[in-house]
C-alpha cells in the first residue's frame, strides 16, 4: 500500500531510467534525483537526464476475500497480495500447491494475475519475483478458496493513470540536476565510470575467418517481394506487440555493451514472434551474462555476432538470471556468474553479499542458426525483417544523433560510415509522401528518441551505414545439432 502512495504522489519511472540493483536507503542507494532516473558517459559523472517519461497510480485501496479478488482481477487486471514463505513454497516446480503448515505469517508480496481449475482444483495463478527458474517460469498455482499461505488476506488493488496516450514527462529542474546527493559514492555502486576510452561499443573480430551456419529457411524463398507491404512494425503486427523490454545500456553506469543488447533484443523478438501467445511474459535474453562471459566483448566494445555464436554453441539465459550491472567480471566467468540465486540477509554498505548466493540452473534459449544478411541489399533485410523478425544492425552513432535525436526521420550524411554501434531494426514504413524509412531500436532507455526507438532514411548516404553490416539468427529452444553448415565460412571486416 505505501509502494501505491508513493506512485500515486511522486510519480514513477520504468526500469531504463532506474535499473534495479538489489540496494536501498538502508545498504547503499539514498534517494536522490539521480536514483529516480540516470544516464551515464563514458569518464564522466553520470547526470539526471533533463525530461524523462514517468508513471502514475489514481485509486488505490486494500481489500480480501475470494470472489473480491476474482471480481477485481476480471475486471481491471492484477492485484498485489502479501503471502507466508514455506519451505515446501520456496522449492515449488509445478502443479496446484497447497501449505501443510498452516503458516499464515505474511512476509512476502506477490502479485495474483489470474484464476482457474486444474483437475477440479480451484487455484490462483500467481506471479513471483524470484526468476524464471523458479516455479512454472517464474509463476505458481496455489489453491484457491482456502486462504492457503494467507493469500485471501491483504491485497491491495490500484488504477493507472494513463500518461502514455498523451505522452506525460517529468521535467528535470535545475535543483534536481544539482542535488548534492547525486555525487554520493557507497562502495561499488560509483557514480562515475572510467572505464571506457571512448562511446564506440562496435569493435569486429577484425582478420577472423569463422563459421557461420547458414540460416535454416532462406528470407527471399517463396516469398513475393513485391507484395511486401508499405508498412511494417513488430510493435503491432495485428494489434500485438512482439517485442522484449526495452534495455539502457548506459545505467547503473556507462559500459559500451550495445554489441551484447542489440543482438540479445532482435533474437528474444525472434523468440516471442515464435510462441505467439503462448509465452507466460515476454522472453528477454541477459546482456549481462554475455558481458561476464565475453561471449563477443566486454563494456569497452565488442563483435555482435559473437553473441549469436555463443546462442548457437552454449546458450543464453533470460535476463531474470544476472542484474545487469553495466560492469566486467575481474575473474572468469563461472556458473554463478550465468545464473544465480541469493539469500537473506541484504548486504551492508560496501559488501557484496555474494556469500549469500549460489549458481541456479536455467532454461538455455539458444540459436539454430545465424548469418550475415548481405550490405546495402535492402529487399534481403526486408524479406528477413518481415518473415522471421527483428535483425541485428550497425551504424555510426554520432553525437548528433544520441544527443539531439528526438523524433520523427532522421537524417545525417555521411559518406564514409564507421559503425560504431550496434542497434536492432525491427520494421519499416512509408510516409504519406512516399519517403520509405527504418525502424530502429536502441539500447539508451525510454527516454531517448521515440520510447527508445528511431527512424532512419531507406536507401540513402543519409541513414548512419544502417544497411551496411547486418545479422540475424534463428532461435531455437533446443540445442541445435552440428550440421555440415559448419563448412560455409564469411571473412569478418
Amino acid at each position: 500500500m505505501n509502494a501505491y502512495n508513493w506512485m500515486h504522489n511522486n510519480n514513477v519511472t520504468d526500469e531504463t531510467c532506474s535499473i534495479y540493483q538489489a540496494r536501498g536507503l538502508d545498504n547503499g542507494i539514498e534517494c536522490s534525483s539521480i536514483t529516480k532516473c540516470k544516464n551515464c558517459n563514458p569518464k564522466e559523472p553520470c547526470f539526471v537526464p533533463d525530461e524523462y517519461l514517468v508513471y502514475s497510480v489514481d485509486e488505490f485501496a486494500h481489500f480480501a476475500g475470494e470472489q473480491a479478488m476474482m471480481q477485481e482481477i476480471y475486471q481491471r487486471g492484477p492485484i498485489a497480495c502479501g503471502v507466508a514463505v514455506t519451505e515446501a513454497m520456496e522449492n515449488y516446480t509445478s502443479g496446484v500447491f497447497e501449505d501443510t503448515t498452516g503458516d499464515v505469517n505474511i512476509e512476502h508480496e506477490i502479485s495474483v494475475v489470474g484464476y482457474g481449475e486444474e483437475a477440479g482444483t480451484p487455484y490462483w495463478l500467481i506471479r513471483n519475483s524470484w526468476g524464471t527458474h523458479w516455479g512454472l517460469q517464474g509463476f505458481m498455482k496455489l489453491v484457491r478458496g482456502k486462504n492457503n499461505l494467507a493469500i485471501e488476506t491483504d491485497c491491495t488493488w490500484a488504477t493507472p493513470v494513463d500518461t502514455w496516450t498523451n505522452k506525460t514527462t517529468h521535467i528535470t529542474t535545475d535543483e534536481e540536476k544539482n542535488d548534492p546527493r547525486n555525487n554520493v559514492t557507497n562502495g561499488d555502486y560509483s557514480t562515475t565510470f572510467l572505464g571506457a576510452e571512448s562511446k564506440g561499443c562496435l569493435k569486429k573480430n577484425k582478420g577472423v575467418e569463422r563459421s557461420i551456419p547458414l540460416s535454416t529457411e532462406n528470407a527471399l524463398e517463396g516469398l513475393d517481394v513485391e507484395s511486401l507491404p508499405a508498412n511494417w512494425d513488430w510493435r503491432n503486427v495485428n494489434g500485438t506487440n512482439f517485442l522484449s523490454w526495452t534495455k539502457n545500456q548506459h545505467i547503473p553506469k556507462y559500459c559500451g555493451s550495445c554489441w551484447a543488447q542489440g543482438t540479445t533484443s532482435a533474437l528474444a523478438d525472434r523468440f516471442n514472434i515464435l510462441l505467439g501467445d503462448k509465452a507466460m511474459t515476454p522472453i528477454a535474453l541477459d546482456s549481462q551474462v554475455m558481458i561476464n562471459c565475453k561471449a563477443g566483448g566486454d563494456c569497452e566494445g565488442g563483435d555482435p555476432m559473437d553473441v549469436f555464436e555463443y546462442a548457437y554453441s552454449t546458450g543464453i539465459p533470460d535476463s531474470s538470471c544476472e542484474q545487469y550491472v553495466a560492469a566486467d567480471l575481474d575473474h572468469v566467468c563461472a556458473p554463478i556468474d550465468i545464473c544465480r540465486d541469493c539469500t537473506w540477509p541484504p548486504p551492508p554498505v560496501g559488501e557484496t553479499g555474494m556469500d549469500k548466493c549460489w549458481a541456479v540452473d536455467h532454461k538455455k534459449y539458444y540459436a539454430e542458426s545465424y548469418t550475415d544478411i548481405m550490405g546495402f541489399n535492402i529487399t534481403h533485410m526486408k524479406a528477413e525483417l518481415y518473415k522471421n523478425g527483428p535483425i541485428g544492425c550497425g551504424i555510426q552513432a554520432t553525437d548528433k544523433f544520441e544527443n539531439d535525436y528526438k523524433g520523427g526521420i532522421y537524417k545525417e550524411y555521411i559518406m564514409w560510415p564507421a559503425l560504431n554501434h550496434e542497434i536492432s531494426i525491427i520494421g519499416w514504413g512509408t510516409t504519406d509522401d512516399g519517403e520509405e524509412y527504418w525502424v530502429g531500436r536502441n539500447s539508451w532507455g525510454t527516454y531517448w528518441g521515440e520510447y527508445g526507438f528511431f527512424k532512419l532514411p531507406i536507401g540513402t548516404d543519409y541513414n548512419l551505414g544502417v544497411e551496411t553490416d547486418c545479422i540475424s539468427a534463428m532461435p531455437s529452444f533446443t540445442k541445435p545439432a552440428p550440421s555440415s553448415s559448419h563448412e560455409e565460412t564469411a571473412f569478418i571486416q
